[in-house]
């Protein structure tokens, strides 16, 4: 009688009507998604197409037809390429120096436990928080304080003191699920501190690292408040970008934009390749 029962209840219109409901929501819950996508990437395919535009004038805002001499001739502008060259420089070096510095405020946040603990995870989460209008005002004020002449030094300064936060932040979050014995054991079979952090430790958490870095690297190169605010007479890609708007827009931007997208998307895939390469073997 039992297993009649669960039977008729299984075949039953009701199990029938509940079973069929949720794939109206998993529908809905697509459809909804899909268009969120959407909404996010559209700049991004309208960067791309307009790559290969053949503008009439200065200002590539109108599709005039497909061409592919934008992209034979992608520095065609000196001043597009120098400010191009610059926002990598600061990128690179801003990053270099911040991820040394937030991994290592991420492992002492996770390991140790000191007095005053909440408070430095207070003013690390302000940089995240606050306007960066507010931070490269303040960031300014303080230059001006200091008669620190404005310009390449002090834009790698402020993208380094909001890059921190964003590595300590990525790194923590992966430091967190870290097996702390095995430093220990690393420790108990002769392996010095310094030995056990770079064969063990930074191994480990690499992942972690590198997921910071992509993320503090493209912070750099987009940013354009903080940057406009401590830049003095330097130009950046963005400051360039906002420059030519007024002026002239050239189909090199597009071009210069699309080829750093791609190059990301080609090292993420490489990464993903590199870590499901490790994991299989």
């Amino acid at each position: 009688m039992t297993g009649a029962a669960v039977e008729a209840a299984i075949n039953s219109p009701e199990r029938r009507v509940v079973k069929g409901s949720p794939k109206w929501g998993d529908l809905t819950l697509r459809i909804v998604a899909g268009l969120v996508l959407l909404y996010l990437f559209l700049p991004i395919f309208v960067i791309v197409l307009f790559s290969f535009n053949n503008p009439a004038g200065k200002f590539n805002y109108t599709w005039q037809g497909f061409t592919l001499d934008n992209w034979a001739h992608p520095f065609k502008y000196p001043a597009l390429a120098e400010a191009l060259k610059l926002s990598l420089n600061v990128a690179a070096v801003s990053t270099a120096i911040a991820l040394v510095l937030g991994t290592l405020v991420a492992i002492a946040l996770v390991r140790q436990r000191f007095r005053g603990q909440k408070a430095v995870d207070t003013f690390l989460v302000l940089p995240l928080t606050a306007p960066e209008v507010v931070m490269g005002a303040s960031l300014l004020t303080l230059f001006l304080d200091l008669h620190w002449a404005t310009g390449y030094a002090t834009i790698v300064i402020a993208h380094i003191a909001f890059q921190i936060s964003f590595i300590a932040m990525t790194v923590r979050a992966r430091v967190r699920g870290f097996d702390w014995t095995l430093e220990d054991a690393s420790m108990d079979l002769g392996a010095s501190p310094t030995r056990t952090f770079f064969k063990v430790t930074l191994p480990l958490i690499v992942p972690g690292i590198v997921a910071a870095a992509m993320l503090s690297f493209a912070l750099s190169l987009d940013d354009f408040i903080v940057t406009y605010f401590v830049s003095g007479s330097t130009v950046t890609y963005p400051l360039f970008v906002n420059a030519a708007v007024k002026a002239a827009v050239p189909p090199q931007i597009n071009v210069l934009a699309t080829a750093i997208l791609v190059i990301s998307l080609l090292l993420l895939m490489a990464g993903t390749l590199y870590r499901r390469k490790r994991i299989d073997v």
